[in-house]
């Protein structure tokens, strides 16, 4: 626990900081449900608690059909790029968006974001959820069709045209590039930016991970980092996801590259790379998948973000730390994007690895218990906590 127990005094010593972001693609209107198990009067209901549970009343309605009943919790923002933005401007990032939050007016859900940010450039209507809860985990209910508008076409002439992008770039540390799965054109946009933008980009020599933990966050002398999470690919072709993994590391072209993904999601890109995984042998596995994925990636950072801990390799080298799980969540929708907000935070502000995902996964861990992103004040206070009283964290 040493390493949470020094991140608080690792970011007071950051205070002030002035980063410039732009992150995108996606954008959801995210319904928070809970599926009903039985209802007693028209206020009182007992969910169904489990994805297996939920699962088994499906099953049950083959051959036949059934009803469920979907109460909605909250109506909120959704998508990765949104609620990764959500909490990187709760953190004091200067941060412009460019996504689908509608047209020709923005979806009120965005609104609050959209007032933080410095600029927004909105590509077409955004996505909707339904995203059920369990206490195991989500399953999200997703209607699409809108995010084929987002295309490089769109994307660049709505933000000015390539020399404009590049110059929007070169003034940032993070740019970022969310939910590759849902959004059909984006490996079209990436290729965009590869032929247009990047010959526009300068190559701006970095220094070695030794030495970035004291470097000055404002100077030129690092490339910027580019952030990415494909958010579930299951439903994409090998051909596509092999397409997307190549395209992300020519982005090591001009960028500190870092791909994110969820435990499910590792173990998926492991297989489509053809690599083995014996699954039985957990925890060891997980490190075994990380670090061949990473190898093949040819990229600056892979983190990982399991349900009760988090992990990462730069350099070659392989970090992991356990996350101040919370037993019983307020939300869970939107913990992997709060980790990611963290994890980048850290990334940018200089941070070691080991800090850095240390800042994820409390980031992440305030979120579920909260129901809302830490301001930076407010993860120092959690970080303290966790790392000095952990019994006093909520949900346990």
């Amino acid at each position: 626990m040493r390493h949470v127990q020094e991140l608080p005094e690792k970011l007071r010593a950051k205070k002030g900081f002035g980063l410039k972001m732009i992150i995108g693609l996606d954008g959801f209107v995210d319904e928070i449900v809970h599926p009903v198990d039985k209802r007693q009067d028209s206020a009182n209901y007992t969910r169904i608690r489990t994805i297996k549970e939920f699962g088994e009343r499906v099953s049950k309605a083959a051959g036949l059909s059934t009803n469920i009943e979907m109460v909605t919790v909250q109506t909120k923002l959704g998508g990765n790029g949104p609620i990764l933005s959500n909490a990187l401007l709760e953190y004091g990032v200067e941060l412009t968006y460019a996504g689908v939050l509608g047209k020709p007016d923005i979806h009120p859900v965005f609104k609050p974001m959209v007032e933080k940010a410095k600029a927004v450039y909105s590509l077409g209507n955004p996505g909707y959820t339904d995203a059920a809860e369990f206490e195991d985990g989500k399953i999200m209910f997703g209607k699409h069709s809108s995010l084929a508008d987002a295309t490089w076409e769109v994307f660049r002439n709505c933000l000015g045209g390539a020399e404009a992008i590049a110059k929007l770039i070169a003034e940032s540390h993070l740019f970022g590039m969310e939910n590759w799965t849902m959004m059909p054109h984006m490996s079209d946009i990436w290729q965009g930016l590869i032929n247009e933008v990047f010959p526009l980009i300068p190559s701006i020599k970095y220094q070695s991970s030794a030495s970035r933990e004291n470097s000055d966050i404002s100077g030129k002398e690092l490339l910027p980092l580019a952030f990415f999470d494909l958010a579930d690919p299951e439903k994409r072709t090998k051909e596509d996801i092999l397409h997307a993994v190549r395209l992300i590391s020519r982005f090591e072209e001009k960028f500190r590259t870092i791909l994110g993904l969820n435990e499910k999601e590792v173990y998926e890109i492991a297989e489509v790379l053809g690599i083995g995984v014996n699954k039985a042998d957990y925890p060891e596995c997980l490190k075994s998948a990380v670090m061949a994925v990473y190898k093949m990636l040819n990229i600056y950072c892979l983190v990982v973000h399991p349900v009760r801990s988090a992990c990462c390799v730069i350099g070659g080298e392989y970090f992991f730390t356990d996350g101040p799980y919370c037993q019983k969540p307020k939300l869970t929708t939107g913990a992997g994007d709060n980790f990611n907000a963290g994890f980048c935070l850290g990334q940018a502000l200089g941070l070691d690895p080991l800090s850095a995902l240390t800042l994820g996964v409390s980031t992440s861990g305030f979120y579920v218990r909260n129901a809302k992103s830490p301001t930076f004040e407010q993860v120092i206070e959690f970080a303290h906590v966790w790392g000095q009283s952990p019994h006093l964290l909520k949900g346990d």
